[in-house]
Parts: C-alpha cells; sequence; structure tokens
C-alpha cells in the first residue's frame, strides 16, 4: 500500500480551471494504477478518471471526458488531475485511489489505498 495525501483543491468560478496533485509516500506507486474519484455531500462517490502504472492508459466517464485530464510523473511518485471548463456540478471532494490488484478502475472498491481528499468548490 501506499499513503497518499492530495492537494490543489479550492474554491473556482464557473468556467475557471484547477490542477489537483497526489502525492504518493511508498515503493508501489510506479506500478499502481491510480484513480480519482469524488463525492458532493448526499450524492454518491463517482469515478472520475484512472491512469495505468505507464501513463499509457486513461479511463474517463462521460461527465468530464474533454475536459478532465489525469497523468502521473512517476519519478515525483505524483498524480495529478487538470480540471477544466468547472461547472458548479464539479464541486465535491475528490479523492486519489490506488491499486496493484485487478479489477475495474471505475470501482471504488477495487483500490485499496486512499487519500483523504480534498475539497473543491465551483462557483456559479
Amino acid at each position: 500500500q501506499v499513503q497518499l495525501v492530495e492537494s490543489g483543491g479550492g474554491l473556482v468560478q464557473a468556467g475557471g480551471s484547477l490542477r489537483l496533485s497526489c502525492a504518493a509516500y511508498g515503493s508501489t506507486f510506479s506500478t499502481s494504477v491510480m484513480g480519482w474519484f469524488r463525492q458532493a455531500p448526499g450524492e454518491e462517490r463517482e469515478f472520475v478518471a484512472a491512469i495505468d502504472w505507464r501513463g499509457g492508459s486513461t479511463y474517463y466517464p462521460d461527465s468530464v471526458k474533454g475536459r478532465f485530464t489525469i497523468s502521473r510523473d512517476n519519478a515525483k511518485n505524483t498524480l495529478y488531475l487538470q480540471m477544466d471548463s468547472l461547472k458548479p456540478e464539479d464541486t465535491a471532494v475528490y479523492y486519489c485511489a490506488a491499486t496493484s490488484s485487478a479489477g475495474s478502475v471505475r470501482y471504488w472498491g477495487s483500490y485499496n489505498s486512499r487519500g483523504q481528499g480534498t475539497q473543491v468548490t465551483v462557483s456559479s
């Protein structure tokens, strides 16, 4: 397992951008599939993006495709989420997660390391 610490959240106006970072502490980051999830108050946790261990394959739901970009820097043990054209409905706590096991990258239960989350608020 790895320890994950998110940063970069904040308040932004609709149409703006934010970049989230997730610092990983542990030796397995470079071989882990990494994901971003989010949860708004009163809502279920939602898959946002995932990336394979080499960064060659990325996955997004339709709700963020074309607006969000996931990337990673294995030399820095850091995962990123670039969020552009933000909408008020993107407001949520964003979590990064890691897994070295097989399973759907879109499923929260597939990940065995999770961060504490960072708040993103998009005002209209």
